[in-house]
């Protein structure tokens, strides 16, 4: 007898996952500046940590997407859940540099195992419409990092500690909730074969499918939207802190924008193809970033609507893009996207980190040292002086990665371009088929 499968509740477990997934990005965000404060710890070493869940979630996602065929979603499920418990709790009991990397590395992986298994599960409980519910299941990632800025903007000075954890310790084990929860609804379900598998397309197609040309520029092009969208939204209260007093709360309303773009997302791909609204998307991000590092005022939050209007649908569409037309990629094909995407963040922070942390010392005095500026006391001479370097310093990081988003607006124009073409050709061949 075959299991009986409740594909919606699947959908709602797979969003509360997600939303696990994206409050450790909220949260953490949130928590750069004091932990960098708290431990004395360098931009540098701040990229490091926040660049290990970059680092974990593309190795869990590519493993995961072999695996999600071999030993089914659900053990997987399980895996990414005792991730982020591991993760979170590591976390809230952190003493320095070496146990938030730790936990940060683990809440990757947890991350990464999500996306694993709920994109190809997405795809497959939906076939019909699969860049549509991607984009509704993709909504709950800055659904949750608007919750997570939130919560630590409005309370993060307001919850007491419980005597031994801190009032920041607090906010972090508010992630515990969702995490047992999601995986409380999973066990109770019963989970389909992937797409691939009940296509009957073999392993080997699958494998040989992901040397097609268009799914090579197609992960190329995944590395700059997810640098484009994530970097961006990790590091905004880093760059614009000392830019505007609510920098956090930029943040917050460019993920509310990307929530709500991404509710109404059937429509606007019906209207306008995947890859016309990845054309669209390239040129809103391109005018959003460029509005955040040459703006002041009001007109920061401006810019913060344009951008997170761009971004809103990179990443599921981009994934959308794959799974319809290039469906014997399978869960394989879906992830290396991830996998790729979350990779290309890590290493452009890591790299950015460092040039920042350079920059700076540029406008410090001679033989500044980071480390003592960063756990300087607030007022005092050294920390108003750091507070102006990175006043300077966050626009012109922006600026640098402004160049990205302007070359995915041609890149995506013709893409945009051959699809169309192909769909003529196409549709002349069946013609002439039918004739």
């Amino acid at each position: 007898m075959q299991p009986v499968i409740h594909r919606n509740k699947l959908f709602v477990a797979s969003c509360l996952a997600l939303l696990v997934t994206s409050l450790s990005f909220g949260i953490r965000a949130g928590l750069l500046n004091t932990w960098s404060h708290e431990y004395g710890l360098t931009q540098e070493e701040i990229a490091i940590i926040t660049g290990t869940a970059f680092w974990g979630f593309p190795l869990a996602v590519i493993i995961g997407g072999v695996l999600v065929d071999l030993i089914g979603m659900k053990r997987l499920m399980f895996a990414a859940a005792v991730f982020h418990l591991s993760g979170i709790i590591l976390t809230i009991f952190a003493s320095g540099f070496w146990s938030l990397f730790i936990s940060t590395l683990l809440i990757g992986l947890g991350n990464g195992t999500v996306e694993a298994v709920c994109n190809p599960l997405v795809a497959t409980l939906y076939p019909d419409k699969k860049t549509t519910k991607l984009n509704h299941f993709h909504l709950w990632f800055p659904g949750g990092i608007v919750i997570g800025t939130l919560i630590v903007h409005f309370f993060g000075v307001n919850i007491p500690g419980t005597g031994f954890l801190s009032n920041w310790q607090v906010l972090v084990g508010l992630m515990l909730i969702p995490t047992v929860i999601y995986w409380f609804l999973f066990n109770k379900l019963s989970f389909p074969v992937t797409e691939r598998v009940s296509s009957g397309v073999s392993t080997g197609e699958m494998y040989a499918s992901l040397l097609n040309p268009l799914f090579l520029i197609m992960l190329v092009l995944m590395l700059g939207t997810a640098v484009t969208e994530l970097f961006t939204g990790q590091w905004i209260d880093v760059l614009l802190k000392n830019v505007t007093e609510n920098a956090l709360l930029i943040l917050t309303l460019e993920t509310g924008v990307m929530v709500i773009g991404r509710g109404f997302a059937e429509p606007v791909v019906h209207r306008f193809s995947p890859q016309g609204v990845l054309v669209i998307s390239a040129i809103l991000a391109a005018v959003g970033i460029y509005m955040l590092g040459h703006t002041t005022g009001n007109m920061i939050f401006v810019g913060a609507i344009v951008f997170g209007m761009g971004v809103c649908y990179f990443w599921p569409t981009m994934i959308g893009f794959v799974s319809e037309n290039l469906p014997k990629t399978g869960a394989v094909g879906l992830n290396l996207m991830g996998g790729a995407g979350m990779l290309a963040v890590a290493l452009y922070g890591v790299i950015i980190s460092g040039y920042y942390d350079k920059m700076l010392l540029k406008r410090l005095p001679a033989n500044a040292d980071l480390k003592t500026y960063n756990a300087a006391p607030g007022n005092s001479e050294m920390a108003n002086a750091l507070a102006e370097a990175k006043k300077a310093v966050g626009p012109e990081i922006l600026n640098f990665t402004l160049i990205i988003p302007i070359v995915l607006v041609f890149a995506f124009s013709v893409l945009a371009l051959y699809m169309r073409n192909k769909k003529k050709s196409d549709s002349l061949a069946a013609l002439s088929i039918v004739s």
